[in-house]
This record gives structure tokens, C-alpha cells and sequence, in this order.
């Protein structure tokens, strides 16, 4: 759980106080305002925050609870280049002062200081922006040409934002920052294949930290030297595996490799999954992604004393925590939705978004707990209905505090998880990890 006081900062420093000294190095104040950059920042960020799909009318009247008196037209013609490198700098600064909640205590969590979570997700921009963020591109030509990614590396334990990296579409998660966050000794990091790398594994293991990882197929396996022809291997073995092996030809790396057969169903799901993804990119399905389907099979180093496969599996299933961060962001928040057809527009909305996103989620730790022990979307709508006394009480600490404190119990509340008998949710996993195999 974080502090009130933590939280109610985190607030002051990222509307009150970066806006203005953003503003020189931006060129967005050429002349005197009573649109300042501050109030500039806090309409946008708090507007879009209150409803995500705000007129310009109600952001108006977002200004006019902070004192500023302007129309519609006028607002509109804010949203400029500079407008986008003063929201932009202001992001920034506030990702470098990201609030920090208190670990949670569970059996399987406390083997571990920090458990960090590591995905990314993409958000689409107007073509004209294409020099400034350049997208991937495709096989349509209009709005692909495009993009920021928002790279986060989640702090399981604490349920916080430990890094956020906004760089352009083309950037591979394996070349973002977050990919070489430092790992604590005793840490343990989770990510997918986009973050896959031998050699940052060996980064991490040489710190005294632990990764954990789904395998990626073209890597190749060996036991005591002997490389495997691991699809034929597998189907010698238990449903169970858990076996030491090498990783890569080269320096080879030391690991568990742990497999866990999974039922028909499952893989014949998987098997149309990656041949529907090589239809659509235009490639061919190496036959050993399809036969491995039928298994689930992760590396790590964390020792077998340490980690049973099924807590192992466990792990790997919290990752979804974040997938739910990115589906509160883009499905709730409207991160990279506009009213508007307007790049410059478009993009001081996304960054404004970001940023009441990021602020919420400081907000949400006041429920206390992780994210799989509390259901995000219930917890935010209250926190979005809660925006217009936050900013009434800016401008005083103590009345900020307050409001804080009376929207703590309703947070809990809203955010109750529900149990289930079948399907048991990540909270309840991490209470008995045995039922991830059952």
C-alpha cells in the first residue's frame, strides 16, 4: 500500500510544478497567457482523466476549475507542436518519481524482493507523425506508418510501475530500456519472447538475479553437451519435466528447462493460433514452433529448492497482470482513442492519457495489494469519478490527503476480488499454486 502523503506528492509534482519549468525547452509560451503551461497541463491530463473521450467544451470547464477562463476555439489552438514537447517533458519527469507501493506477503512471493513483469503494448498515430515516431509499417498504407510503444517492466510485488519506456513503434522490446533494467540480487524477471536474449540472461544470472522465460523455439537445447532434438525428446518424457540444460552453441547457458504437457485442446488452439499469425505475416511455420505446441515450456535459473514447476508455471501465468494494466489503459482509459483527426492533437491527447494513467495507477496502490488481488477496472472508475475534488484540493496538501484518504475504503471495495470455483483467479493461484496444475 502506498502512503497518502506519497501519493498526494506524486500528484502536486506532476500538475502543479513541472508544467511551468517544461515550458521554456518546449517553445510552447511565446507570449504571457492566462493559459499557462501548469494549467495547460492540468486541464488536458485531468479532463481526459475525468471522461476519456472529453469534448473540447468539458475541458474547458476543466480550466475554469483552475481559475482560467477560455473557449473552446481558444483551446483548440494549444494543440501544437511544443503544446506535445511540454505534455511529452512533463511525462517524462513523472516517470522518473513513480510511486512505490509496499510488497505484498504471500509464501511464494516473499522468496523474492522484486518480481518484475515485462511487456509492451502499441499505440497507433496519424501517418503525419511518422518522422517524430515512425510505426512498422504494413499491408495497409494509411495509419501504420505511426506509433509510440509503451514498454513497462511491473513490479508484481508491489503492484507499481518500477519503469515505463515510451520510444517509437519500430523499437523491438529487446533494444528498449526496460530490457536492460538492472536486475536486484534475488529478483526475479518475467518476460515473453520479444524480450528474449541469451545474453541479458547471463547479465542477470552473473548479478546473483533470477529470469524466468518462456523458450524461445529456434534456441537450441543440450544435456551434459548433447544437443536435442527437443520436439522428439519431449514425447520420451512425463507430462512433468524438469531437467538441467545448456542454451545456445556459444557459451553455452546453464538452466532448468520445465515443460508441462498440455491437453489436445489446448494444442490444436495454439496450432491454428500460429498458423493464422504466419498467414496474416506473409511467412512460413517452422515445424518445430508447431510441434512444441503441445507443451508449455519455460528456462530459468531459479534453483528447483526454490521454485517447484507448478509455482514456476504460476509466475509465468501473473503476466497477465500487465496485459490487464494495457487492457485498463486502452479499453478504459482510451489512451489511443481521439475525438480528433488532428496529429498534433492527437498526440498531446495520448501523452496527456499517459499520464493521468500513470498517476491512477499511483492512486490504485492505495487499495494495497498486488493487481491479482484486486480487479482494476471497478477501482478506476471510482478513482475517475473522484478527479474533480482532486483538483479542487491541488493546491492544498492537507485537503489533497483527505480526499485521498475518504477514496482509500472505496477503493477497496470496488476493487474486492470475486472467488471462483472453477478457474482460479492469480491471487488465489498464488494462495495454493498446486491448483495451476490440477
Amino acid at each position: 500500500m502506498a502512503s497518502l502523503p506519497q501519493v498526494a506528492a506524486a500528484l502536486r509534482s506532476a500538475l502543479l510544478e513541472m508544467g511551468d519549468p517544461g515550458a521554456s525547452a518546449s517553445g510552447f509560451c511565446q507570449r504571457r497567457s492566462k493559459l499557462t503551461p501548469a494549467v495547460f497541463v492540468q486541464t488536458l491530463v485531468l479532463g481526459w482523466w475525468q471522461d476519456p473521450a472529453a469534448s473540447l467544451r468539458q475541458l474547458c470547464q476543466v480550466a475554469a476549475l483552475r481559475g482560467v477562463d477560455i473557449s473552446p476555439q481558444g483551446l483548440d489552438q494549444r494543440f501544437t507542436e511544443a503544446a506535445a514537447r511540454l505534455l511529452k517533458a512533463c511525462l517524462d519527469a513523472t516517470l522518473t518519481r513513480l510511486v512505490r507501493g509496499t510488497p505484498v506477503t504471500t509464501p511464494l512471493l516473499d522468496r523474492f524482493p522484486a518480481i518484475y513483469l515485462l511487456d509492451s503494448t502499441t499505440i497507433t498515430l496519424p501517418d503525419a507523425l511518422a518522422a517524430s515516431w515512425p510505426g512498422c509499417g504494413g499491408r495497409v498504407t494509411t495509419n501504420t506508418q505511426a506509433a509510440l510503444k509503451c514498454t513497462v517492466a511491473l513490479d508484481l510485488r508491489q503492484g507499481s510501475l518500477a519503469h515505463l519506456d515510451v520510444t517509437s513503434g519500430r523499437t523491438q522490446d529487446r533494444a528498449t530500456e526496460v530490457q536492460a533494467m538492472p536486475v536486484p540480487r534475488g529478483a526475479l524477471r518475467i518476460a515473453d519472447l520479444g524480450f528474449w536474449s541469451l545474453p541479458v540472461f547471463r547479465r542477470i544470472a552473473a548479478g546473483g538475479g533470477y529470469f524466468l522465460s518462456r523458450y524461445h523455439s529456434q534456441t537450441s537445447v543440450a544435456v551434459a553437451g548433447v544437443r536435442l532434438d527437443l520436439p522428439r525428446w519431449l514425447r520420451q518424457q512425463e507430462p512433468i519435466v524438469d531437467v538441467p540444460v545448456t542454451l545456445g552453441l556459444t557459451d553455452p547457458l546453464p538452466v532448468r528447462l520445465l515443460a508441462i504437457q498440455v491437453p489436445q485442446v489446448v494444442a490444436d488452439a495454439r496450432r491454428r493460433r500460429i498458423r493464422a499469425a504466419a498467414q496474416s505475416g506473409g511467412h512460413g511455420v517452422p515445424r518445430t514452433t508447431l510441434a512444441l505446441a503441445g507443451w508449455t515450456i519455460l528456462v530459468t535459473n531459479v534453483p528447483a529448492d526454490r521454485l517447484s514447476v507448478d509455482e514456476a508455471e504460476v509466475l509465468r501465468r501473473l503476466r497477465w497482470q500487465i496485459e490487464l494494466v494495457f487492457k485498463l489503459w486502452k479499453q478504459h482509459g482510451q489512451v489511443d482513442t481521439s475525438r480528433s483527426a488532428k496529429p498534433w492533437r492527437i498526440l498531446c491527447e495520448v501523452y496527456a492519457k499517459l499520464l493521468a494513467l500513470v498517476l491512477q495507477h499511483g492512486v490504485l496502490l492505495l487499495a494495497g495489494g498486488t493487481f491479482g488481488e484486486h480487479s482494476l477496472v471497478p477501482a478506476a472508475a471510482t478513482i475517475r469519478g473522484m478527479v474533480f475534488p482532486l483538483a479542487l484540493a491541488l493546491d492544498h496538501p492537507g485537503q489533497l490527503c483527505r480526499v485521498l484518504q475518504a477514496i482509500t475504503p472505496l477503493l477497496q471495495a470496488a476493487g474486492a476480488p470475486n472467488k471462483r470455483r472453477t478457474r482460479p483467479s492469480a491471487a488465489q493461484l498464488l494462495a495454493d499454486p498446486s491448483r495451476v496444475l490440477a
